[in-house]
């Protein structure tokens, strides 16, 4: 019998992550939205694409919380995006209204789902979901670091004109302009970055990396980066789902580890069947944790913010 998967959100990065699955072939999937006739619409349209790309994988679209019952792992993108004259707090306030809504109707239809949370602004949305899920901090996990990483790995390789495939990279913290490239941790085929460029290009690179989603933004003039983000929550899921003990940065809730408790941030962790399986607590310097406990603080800040707005 094959594994199950929600997506909640049929949008550009729901439709990424349920057509990333689809092509893996390793799980039915059930994409939920409430635009009435968009998810059927998009499923039928991805079920027709099986014959061509060799899948054989059912995929249903429902306004509504039925069919997603007995979900192995559900991944919510649902979210709304920010529109010019909307104020952090505007955001935040519509967002965490949506998730909460989500994620109790999710939970109660699949109690032993893993939760993948792809909503910005991310570390704050995964406080959310693990409050209103009532789940083991295990089963609640926020898609950051993979998306952080893969984008600083693809700069990378880049640069240096070598396959993006070689490249290994680590992002820490909060998913934002805060993250925390660590070039120490970052090669080309086992070889340090820090061997074959000079520390002024892989700053400039660190800082494009932070700056990913926002340059995607303003070349697109309309929308927000949807293919990277919808592959990097789909490995998560596959991770999970094949039980592959990946290593992963992913946001999760920290109790002590690298000094912070009680946060979700962007640290390694073990990823497979039942969600996070361990924390990997890296041995930092100074300047790194100064920059994690900087990022810290910014999420901080949302999940403060957020209590006001209750």
């Amino acid at each position: 019998m094959r594994s199950k998967v929600t997506v909640v959100g049929a949008g550009n990065v729901g439709s990424v992550v349920a057509n990333e699955i689809a092509l893996g072939g390793y799980a039915d999937v059930v994409m939920v939205d409430i635009v009435e006739g968009m998810p059927q619409g998009k499923a039928l349209d991805m079920l027709q694409a099986g014959p061509i790309d060799g899948y054989d994988v059912t995929i249903t679209g429902s306004n509504g919380y039925e069919e997603t019952a007995g979900s192995d792992v559900v991944v919510i993108t649902s979210g709304a995006a920010r529109k010019p004259g909307m104020s952090r707090d505007d955001l935040l306030k519509i967002n965490m209204g949506i998730v909460r809504q989500v994620t109790e109707a999710v939970v109660a239809a699949s109690p032993d789902a893993v939760l993948i949370v792809v909503v910005n602004p991310l570390d704050a949305m995964c406080h959310v979901a693990y409050e209103a899920a009532g789940l083991p901090k295990e089963r609640v996990i926020g898609m950051a670091g993979v998306l952080d990483s893969a984008r600083f790995r693809t700069f990378v390789a880049m640069e240096l004109g070598v396959a993006a495939s070689d490249v290994q990279a680590l992002v820490l913290g909060g998913h934002g302009d805060t993250m925390v490239p660590l070039p120490r941790y970052t090669t080309v085929a086992g070889i340090p970055i820090t061997e074959l460029m000079s520390e002024e290009r892989i700053k400039e690179l660190s800082e494009r990396t932070a700056n990913g989603g926002a340059e995607i933004v303003s070349l697109l003039k309309s929308g927000s980066a949807y293919y990277a983000p919808g592959a990097a929550a789909a490995q998560m899921v596959e991770a999970i789902i094949h039980d592959r003990d990946r290593v992963l940065p992913c946001s999760v809730l920290l109790e002590g580890e690298y000094g912070i408790n009680g946060l979700f941030v962007g640290v390694p962790v073990k990823l497979g069947a039942g969600g996070i399986k361990q924390i990997y607590e890296l041995s930092l310097t100074d300047e790194e944790q100064a920059m994690l406990n900087h990022s810290a603080d910014a999420v901080r800040g949302l999940v403060e913010a957020m209590e006001t707005l209750k």
